[in-house]
């Protein structure tokens, strides 16, 4: 089970010439395009954020010191 295949993609494209015009396509081609690098970058910066705090916690831990704490019980 293959993806579209020839036949599909031809399909979509005479698809899109009829409802969109052949002016209006490349446009939206260039749209398309634009947002798909954004998402790319959200994601690239999204997954080097969640990777920096974790290898941050791994340098701090051996010199991390226990916190004493001051607290009482009741009497």
């Amino acid at each position: 089970m293959g993806g579209i295949g020839a036949s599909g993609l031809i399909l979509l494209i005479l698809i899109a010439l009829l409802l969109f015009g052949p002016n209006k396509l490349p446009e939206l081609g260039r749209a398309f395009g634009r947002t798909l690098r954004e998402f790319k970058k959200g994601a690239n910066d999204l997954m080097d954020d969640s990777e920096r705090p974790a290898r941050r916690e791994v340098a701090a831990a051996p010199e991390a010191e226990p916190v004493k704490s001051e607290r009482r019980l009741p009497e």
